[in-house]
C-alpha cells in the first residue's frame, strides 16, 4: 500500500524547526503564522521547485528572491517565507481543482486567456495577482466560462 504524500503546505511548514517553544497552536492558520514569523528553510524553496517542475531561477524571479540571496540563506526572512507559502498554497489549491498535481504544472505554465496571456505561475508573482489566480481556480472549480 502506498504512503499518502503530505498537502504540499504541510510539506513546506515540515523541514524548520518552530520556535513556538512548545506552545500549543489553535489552528492550521496558526502553524501556518508561525512557520512564516520563524522562516522558511531553504528546503522549502526546493520543495517549492519539485512541486511546479521549474528552474529555481524561475521560481526565484517569482518569489523575488535573488538568485544570490537564495544561495546563502538557510532560512528565510518571515517576507519571504510568506511568498513562498502563497505560492505552495496556490499549487496544493490547483492539484486539488485540476485533479492532480501534473495537470496543475501543466495549467501554472500555460498562458491563460483571464491574464491576457499570461501564465498563471508568473502573474501569481504578487499577492493581488495570486488572489486572481485564486479567483479564476475558483471560477473553474464551479464550472464558470473564463
Amino acid at each position: 500500500m502506498a504512503v499518502k504524500e503530505l498537502p504540499l503546505v504541510e510539506r513546506l511548514l515540515a523541514p524548520g524547526k518552530s520556535r513556538s517553544r512548545g506552545r500549543q497552536l489553535a489552528s492550521p492558520t496558526s502553524v501556518q503564522i508561525q512557520g512564516v514569523k520563524d522562516g522558511f528553510t531553504a528546503k522549502a524553496f526546493d520543495l517549492l521547485c519539485e512541486a511546479y517542475d521549474v528552474p529555481r531561477e524561475r521560481l526565484c524571479l517569482v518569489v523575488r528572491i535573488p538568485s544570490r540571496t537564495l544561495a546563502r540563506r538557510t532560512v528565510f526572512k518571515p517576507d519571504e517565507s510568506e511568498r513562498i507559502l502563497r505560492l505552495g498554497s496556490l499549487f496544493q489549491r490547483a492539484a486539488e481543482v485540476l485533479g492532480s498535481a501534473e495537470a496543475a504544472r501543466t495549467w501554472f505554465r500555460a498562458p491563460q486567456h483571464a491574464f491576457a496571456g499570461v501564465p498563471p505561475l508568473d502573474y501569481a508573482d504578487t499577492e493581488l495577482g495570486a488572489r486572481e489566480v485564486e479567483y479564476l481556480l475558483g471560477r473553474l472549480e464551479h464550472g464558470v466560462f473564463t
